[in-house]
C-alpha cells in the first residue's frame, strides 16, 4: 500500500546531516510494512530485527555499546556484511533498551550507517527513558491511512490526485463529488488501518471488516494490561471506553465525572497521557484567545478528546455500515462528532500538530482553530449540508481573521471571506 511517510523517509535518507530515526505511531498502522517496503525499494539490502520475536539479538547489546562491534556481530548473524548503504530495522526497539541507547552511538560515532527503529508504545517507552540522549535522533509520527491514501488503496489515484492538485476553491464536476462523498462514506466505516483497508479491498465485506476492527481494539485493552499495572491497566480501559460517550455530549470537553462518578483530573491525567503517547487518541486543547504563537495561548486543563481511527471509532460505537456509509442517522444522533473526529486525524496526519478549539462561554464553539503562515484561521465542521455558522460569526465579531472556514459535504465554495471544504478534503487545510 501506497503511504506518504515514504516521502519523508526518503528524505531522511538523502539528507547529509541525517541521525538515527524514531518512527513513533500505534499499533498496528502499517510502520513495520512501510519500513520493509522502504528497505526493499531504496536500498540494494536491510536486514531487519524484531526484538521483540527474538530475544538473541539482546545479546549483542549487552556487552558494551561499541556499535563498530554491534555492526560486526550483526553481520556474523544475519550473515552478510552490513555496509553504509544498506538499511538497518530495528523493530519492537522498546523490548531491548539497550538497543534504544546504542542510537546514541550510531548517531556519534556511525552517522553514515543508515538505522530506523520502531516499535508498539514506544512513545510510552520514550516518555520514561531518562537515558535517552535528546538530540542524537530524528522523530518521525505516523498515523492510520488517510483519505487520499484510502483512495489510492481503493484502486482511485485519479481521483487522489485530482485532489492533490486543487489549488483553489473552484466546484468540483458534479460526478466527481458525488463518488468522493460516496468513497468518504465508506471511510469512515473502514477507516485508515492498514490491515482493515487492505482486507475489505479483497472481500469487500463489511461484516469481516467490523470483524477485525473489533480484533484491533482487543489488541489494545491487552496491552494496557500487558505493559502497565493492574490499577494503571483499568484507569486506561476506563478513559478508552469514554471517548465515544464524550464526543456524543453537544458540549464536548473532556469531563473526568464522564468517567464515573466523582472521577478527578489526578485520577485520570496519568491514563490520558498513556493513550495519548501510544498514540490512540488526539487531545484538542481549548484557546483562550487567538495569538501566535498558538501554543502559548492554550488552556492544557480543557480538551476534547478524539479516537485515532474513525473505523475504529464505529466499533466501539457499534454503528453499522448502513447507518455510516447509507444513512444519515449518524449525523442527527451524534450532532457531527463523529466527523468532527475525521477531521481531528486528517489535520492530525497532515499537519503533525497539537490541536486547538475555541469557545465563548456557551455562546459559541468553533471546533478548530489553526495556524498557518503566520495567520489564524476558525474551522467549522459539520456533518451534512448545513448553512449554519453561528459560531464562526461570533468568532469573526470578536477577531476578524481573515478567512472564515466551514468542512461539510457541499462542494468547494468561497465568497472571498467565508470558505466551504467539502468534508474528503482534509488535506486541503494546511
Amino acid at each position: 500500500m501506497e503511504r506518504y511517510i515514504s516521502n519523508q523517509l526518503l528524505l531522511w535518507k538523502n539528507d547529509s546531516n541525517r541521525k538515527p530515526l524514531i518512527l513513533k505511531g500505534a499499533r498496528q498502522i502499517g510502520k513495520t510494512y512501510i519500513l520493509k517496503e522502504f528497505g526493499k525499494e531504496y536500498y540494494p539490502d536491510f536486514v531487519y530485527c524484531n526484538f521483540e520475536e527474538n530475544s538473541e539479538l539482546h545479546n549483542l547489546f549487552e556487552i558494551n555499546l561499541d556499535v563498530h562491534r554491534i555492526i560486526e556481530e550483526l553481520s556474523l548473524y544475519f550473515e552478510k556484511k552490513i555496509s553504509e548503504d544498506m538499511l538497518i530495522i530495528f523493530d519492537e526497539i522498546q523490548s531491548c533498551p539497550r538497543a534504544l541507547t546504542s542510537l546514541k552511538y550510531f548517531c556519534e560515532n556511525l552517522r553514515n550507517y543508515h538505522v530506523v527503529a520502531a516499535g508498539s508504545l514506544l512513545g510510552v517507552k520514550l516518555a520514561r527513558a531518562s537515558s535517552f540522549p535528546v538530540g542524537k535522533v530524528n522523530f518521525f509520527n505516523m498515523y492510520p491511512m488517510t483519505f487520499l491514501e484510502f483512495l489510492i488503496a481503493m484502486d482511485k489515484k485519479g481521483l487522489s490526485e485530482l485532489l492533490q492538485k486543487k489549488n483553489d476553491y473552484t466546484p468540483l464536476s458534479e460526478p466527481f463529488h458525488s463518488e468522493l462523498l460516496s468513497l468518504y462514506k465508506k471511510y469512515l466505516f473502514i477507516g485508515g488501518m492498514p490491515e482493515v483497508v487492505f482486507n475489505h479491498i479483497q472481500t469487500r465485506d463489511y461484516q469481516k471488516t467490523r470483524i477485525l476492527q473489533l480484533q484491533i481494539l482487543k489488541a489494545y485493552e491487552e496491552d494496557f494490561s500487558k505493559h502497565t499495572t493492574k490499577t494503571d491497566a483499568i484507569k486506561i480501559s476506563q478513559v478508552w471506553q469514554s471517548v465515544p460517550l464524550q464526543l456524543a455530549r453537544e458540549q464536548k470537553k473532556f469531563k473526568y465525572a464522564d468517567i464515573k462518578k466523582g472521577g478527578r483530573a489526578k485520577e485520570f491525567e496519568q491514563a490520558i497521557h498513556w493513550l495519548k503517547e501510544t498514540g490512540l487518541v488526539h487531545l484538542c486543547f481549548r484557546l483562550k484567545q487567538p495569538g501566535l504563537p498558538i501554543k502559548a495561548y492554550s488552556e492544557r486543563s480543557h480538551f476534547k478528546l478524539y479516537a485515532l481511527d474513525t473505523g475504529l471509532l464505529g466499533a466501539m460505537l457499534n454503528l453499522s455500515e448502513k447507518t455510516i456509509v447509507e444513512g444519515h442517522k449518524l449525523f442527527n444522533h451524534f450532532h457531527g462528532a463523529f466527523i468532527e473526529n475525521f477531521v481531528a486525524q486528517e489535520l492530525k496526519a497532515y499537519r503533525d500538530d497539537d490541536l486547538f478549539y475555541w469557545t465563548s462561554e456557551s455562546i459559541a464553539e468553533v471546533d478548530f482553530i489553526l495556524s498557518c503562515d503566520d495567520h489564524i484561521y476558525p474551522l467549522e465542521v459539520k456533518a451534512g449540508l448545513s448553512n449554519r455558522k453561528k459560531s464562526l460569526f461570533v468568532y469573526d465579531g470578536k477577531y476578524q481573521p481573515q478567512k472564515l472556514i466551514t468542512m461539510t459535504q457541499k462542494n468547494y465554495y468561497s465568497d472571498g471571506k467565508f470558505v466551504n471544504i467539502p468534508l474528503y478534503s482534509g488535506h486541503y487545510i494546511l
